[in-house]
């Protein structure tokens, strides 16, 4: 890629491939139109059941790496784990891979939104974090 690294990439961590799947469409239609940032779906077990599967957060992670960093939002206790252990291993996962502290829904909508937008990694993180700041009532 010329003009040096791309957007921000996102990867959906879920217990459940169908919620992840889902949660990346919904995303990538609020987001809007054309020049959007690489989202994945990593979830499930390689399978089909429910569970985290670090070979398909890897590969996820690798497919929406563009050179600016890979954030990454986890739905539940043990994708956190899977991911924290990745991170820990150093080199599973692209440089400039991180754990966003987000809501998994709202965050996934804000980091791609502003992912899309050309914000930096730190950008993508705050934007996702400060998504638990959404009221409903």
């Amino acid at each position: 890629m010329s003009g040096g690294p791309g957007k921000v990439g996102i990867v959906l961590v879920s217990h459940s491939a169908a919620v992840a799947g889902a949660v990346a469409d919904l995303a990538r239609g609020l987001a809007g139109g054309g020049g959007l940032a690489p989202v994945a779906a990593a979830g499930g077990t390689p399978d089909g059941g429910l569970g985290t599967s670090s070979e398909l957060i890897t590969a996820a992670a690798r497919v929406v790496d563009e050179g600016a960093g890979v954030a990454l939002l986890v739905d539940l206790g043990s994708a956190v784990l899977t991911v924290k252990a990745l991170l820990a291993e150093g080199d599973e996962l692209p440089a400039g891979a991180r754990l966003v502290d987000a809501p998994f829904v709202e965050g996934a909508v804000a980091a791609l939104v502003t992912a899309s937008a050309g914000g930096d990694l730190d950008a993508v993180a705050a934007a996702a974090s400060e998504a638990y700041g959404y009221r409903k009532v």
